[in-house]
């Protein structure tokens, strides 16, 4: 089985068409079909049921297209090893990234990383939530982190960092006559928020900071970045809630933070890896993280 094979199988069973998969991976449709062929009868089975008006995955089909991605990215990354190595790095950290994760720490972190071990090369890898779960348990990654504090078996999970949840509105806001805004008169505004079905944990964490308050908020729209999310915010159409990390770094100039009336909510970023013993570069990688204490930065 060649690599490309794998490829391309992915390729269409993403698309389900074979002409957008071939302008996808930049090929013609005719050498796709043929390895697709050619992969049929290495495996001896079927992958797909193609017809003049669909194309599906048939079980077998369906079953490879659950492990190809965890193979296709175990040969990724012994590439990379070995471009590592030539490169005269002696050892890697693969950190998973996931949840829209709040940043106050994270270039602090890996500055230190850098400057403290330089032979160990580092690797992010940004990727959904059950991708990092599935990837600490098969060892495809080292070390994760999060804004989900429900992980499941296997995992350790432990909080690295806090930021605070502050209110982003547009320059001119009413609200911003005052320097703390109480909770419920954000909520008399439209909000855009974190999709939960990107951002899960983030969008959770949220959720229940809202539940404790009486009025139900007004969702003017659920958005996968946050850089969509101040894009929102600058226009004037709506308000958003983010860490202070998240505001501050928004390229949008007309986006303002205020910080909540009352106990500001932290929102907290954790650290997931797997539950076995880690190895020195992990451990050290741990240790900094520790370092860093809770807080807000």
């Amino acid at each position: 089985m060649e690599f490309r094979h794998l490829r391309y199988f992915l390729a269409v069973a993403e698309e389900l068409h074979f002409a957008r998969a071939a302008e996808r991976l930049h090929i013609e449709q005719s050498p796709l079909s043929r390895a697709i062929r050619e992969l049929e009868e290495e495996l001896g089975a079927q992958l797909f049921v193609r017809t003049s008006r669909s194309t599906r995955l048939t079980l077998a089909g369906k079953l490879l297209m659950e492990n190809a991605p965890r193979v296709l990215l175990a040969l990724d990354q012994a590439r990379e090893s070995v471009k590592a190595a030539a490169n005269g790095f002696h050892g890697r950290l693969r950190v998973a990234l996931s949840d829209g994760i709040t940043p106050s720490r994270l270039p602090a972190l890996l500055a230190r990383c850098r400057e403290e071990d330089p032979e160990i090369e580092i690797r992010l890898f940004e990727v959904p939530l059950a991708q990092q779960l599935s990837g600490l348990r098969d060892d495809l990654y080292d070390v994760g982190f999060s804004m989900a504090d429900e992980v499941g078996d296997g995992i350790i999970i432990e909080p690295a960092w806090e930021d605070e949840l502050m209110v982003a509105m547009p320059a001119r806001h009413e609200l911003l006559a005052h320097k703390r805004v109480p909770l419920d008169e954000v909520l008399q505004h439209p909000l855009v928020l974190g999709d939960p079905a990107v951002c899960e944990g983030h969008a959770k964490q949220i959720d229940r900071i809202l539940r404790k308050q009486d009025r139900e908020p007004l969702i003017e729209q659920y958005v996968a970045t946050f850089d969509v999310m101040m894009t929102f915010v600058s226009a004037g159409l709506a308000l958003g809630l983010a860490g202070a990390a998240h505001i501050a770094s928004s390229r949008e100039p007309g986006v303002v933070g205020r910080p909540l009336a009352g106990k500001s909510p932290m929102l907290t970023t954790y650290l997931l890896r797997r539950d076995a013993e880690p190895s020195q570069a992990l451990a050290r990688f741990i240790e900094r993280v520790e370092a860093l204490g809770p807080g807000d930065a």
